[in-house]
């Protein structure tokens, strides 16, 4: 049962924080997570020892030394789950055991407000079971989808960056009306809503953003001046441009973290 699952976290930065709080939202009890204000411990071999599942939440540079200090720890009971932006399947199964099994995990910010966009890769070792049982541990965390490994640097430039591109937007929409002559505080307020309802209404109507744009539009008003303005600005060939950088930037990153191990 996953309420009898004992997780660990070895690292404390937000990504820790959205997951743990998805779970917790769920029906594991409080008591069986480490590391995220439940249980503490500030030895990353104590967590290791005293859960089954790992979720290793620290930043890229660091997960050489964290795999290889619990390396002699991990036994064939343990997932160990990766959030290290980069950091391969390849590279995270070296520095374990052999037939250790490792997902490689990529949630992004609004995991914090149950509202997350998730996507993960099992590891060689790992069993579809394996990843059954996760995506069923962090369906509180928001949309949880498998993929191939290939696509885990893809989701990073369009929802893990993606998610700054859309507050840039939100800012700059605002700032607009500001400019017109709203008062800030309402502006970021009502430009929030709209970001909000629009995501809302975009998932669940299942409809192509194309369509929902032209139910928006009518011959002549309003929307579609503003439109042309955006299109003229190439709002469009930047956001598709933003994910292309965003997306190989991972990739650099992943090759590093390869060089370097």
């Amino acid at each position: 049962m996953e309420s009898q699952r004992r997780i660990g976290f070895i690292g404390a930065g937000n990504m820790a924080f959205g997951i743990a709080k998805g779970i917790l939202s769920g029906d594991v009890l409080p008591g069986n997570i480490k590391e995220m204000g439940i249980t503490v411990t500030h030895s990353n071999v104590e967590v290791v020892c005293g859960s089954d599942l790992v979720f290793v939440a620290v930043k890229s540079h660091l997960i050489s030394g964290v795999l290889r200090e619990i390396s002699p720890h991990v036994t064939e009971r343990h997932v160990v789950v990766s959030v290290a932006a980069g950091v391969t399947l390849a590279t995270l199964e070296r520095l374990l055991p052999d037939n250790s099994v490792v997902i490689r995990l990529m949630p992004n910010l609004p995991c914090v407000a149950q509202e997350g966009a998730l996507l993960f890769a099992r590891g060689s070792h790992a069993k579809p079971e394996d990843g059954a049982s996760l995506l069923s541990l962090l369906h509180h965390c928001g949309l949880v989808e498998e993929g191939p490994e290939d696509w885990i640097d893809i989701h990073t430039g369009l929802s893990g960056s993606g998610v700054a591109f859309v507050y840039l937007f939100a800012e700059a929409l605002a700032e607009g009306a500001v400019k017109m002559g709203m008062p800030s505080a309402l502006a970021n307020t009502i430009a929030s809503q709209t970001v909000l309802g629009a995501g809302k209404l975009l998932r669940d109507s299942g409809k192509h953003p194309a369509q929902l744009r032209s139910e928006v539009c009518t011959p002549g008003g309003t929307t579609i001046f503003g439109l042309h303005s955006l299109e003229q600005g190439g709002v469009r060939a930047a956001a598709m441009s933003a994910v292309e950088s965003a997306t190989k930037r991972a990739r650099e990153l992943g090759q590093r973290s390869q060089a370097l191990n």
